[in-house]
């Protein structure tokens, strides 16, 4: 019997990419660089399902041409603002995620973000790597985060994580959300219904909301001006939700005292501006980035092609709520 045909657009962890091997007949770039639009509805063609990253945009235009044979894409990530789920419900493509598998590991980059920026890491490392060490204890004084108080933006899973290692720091938990979280899952931390009331109080911000039409460029001049002199921003989530010219002037200002960011808007091209100044901390969009949460990741989107394929209940397809205006 014949296996069924998956196109795969990148190249995953061992266990992964040996559980593809054993189950399906891989259609991959031949030359194994990143598919275009175009190449990539070409190998659509006599697939069955398809296997995406978020460097994959999947627009109307994608939708339209994909081939009639492919009946699911799964997309080896939390965010789906690459795929026009429209277009999708249109064809009637499922569409499959994998929320809750990057939690854990994007919170822990997130307190990393917040010591790296809060205890002006890469001037450090710049120091200890030019050699240039001073020999005076009030080089490179920087802030603690015991006692301070830590702002997040978007209580969900990961949001969640966040506050459960920011509280073993000593912070204090504020937070704004869609809608107020029973208690028996927030804890103490305390609820803001206005994202201004939230950034009034917030000394650490926290960004781990989706982006959305609502949510793009939230911080922005206006918001950032609405934060304590000297706050710290950290942002894990999505570049889009930053105006990166508004927080490169708040942060050359000193009223942002430092941020550390591990996601832009356009990545992989980072506004220069960024580059150019000491107090940021900055890592490559990998909050997810461990073998334990990437295996997790890709085994989630083989399951749910194979329940998908073989008409059985899927784990995590994305809710047809997502698709309605």
């Amino acid at each position: 019997m014949s296996k069924p045909k998956l196109v795969v657009t990148s190249h995953f962890t061992e266990a992964v990419e040996d559980r593809i091997e054993q189950e399906y007949e891989a259609l991959r770039s031949p030359d194994g660089r990143p598919l275009d639009s175009e190449a990539l509805i070409a190998l659509t063609v006599g697939a069955d399902a398809v296997l995406v990253t978020p460097n994959d945009h999947l627009d109307a235009q994608f939708f339209n041409r994909v081939s009639p044979t492919v009946k699911v894409i799964a997309t080896y990530s939390v965010g789906l603002d690459h795929i026009d789920l429209h277009a999708a419900a249109a064809r009637s493509i499922s569409i499959a995620y994998t929320p809750g598998t990057n939690s854990d590991a994007t919170a822990d980059i997130a307190m990393l973000l917040m010591l790296g920026a809060s205890r002006r890491a890469y001037e450090g490392q710049q120091m200890v790597r030019s050699q240039a060490w001073a020999s005076s204890h009030a080089i490179l004084l920087g802030w603690q985060l015991t006692h301070k108080t830590l702002g997040i933006v978007g209580m969900g899973q990961v949001g969640l994580a966040v506050a459960r290692r920011a509280r073993a720091f000593g912070m204090e938990i504020h937070y704004t959300n869609p809608r107020k979280l029973d208690p028996a899952v927030s804890g103490d931390a305390v609820f803001h219904e206005k994202l201004p009331d939230l950034l009034a109080v917030s000394q650490f911000l926290s960004l781990n909301a989706p982006e959305t039409i609502q949510t793009h460029h939230l911080l922005n001049a206006v918001s950032l001006a609405q934060l304590p002199m000297g706050a710290i921003v950290v942002n894990t989530a999505r570049g889009g939700l930053v105006d990166d010219e508004a927080l490169i002037a708040a942060l050359t200002s000193g009223h942002i005292a430092a941020a550390g960011l591990d996601v832009f808007e356009g990545e992989p091209n980072v506004n220069p501006g960024y580059l150019a100044l000491k107090n940021t901390f900055l890592l490559p969009h990998f909050g997810s980035a461990t073998v334990e949460t990437r295996t997790q990741m890709g085994m989630l989107c083989l399951d749910n092609i194979e329940a998908v394929l073989n008409g059985h209940q899927a784990p995590s397809l994305v809710p047809a709520v997502l698709t309605v205006s």
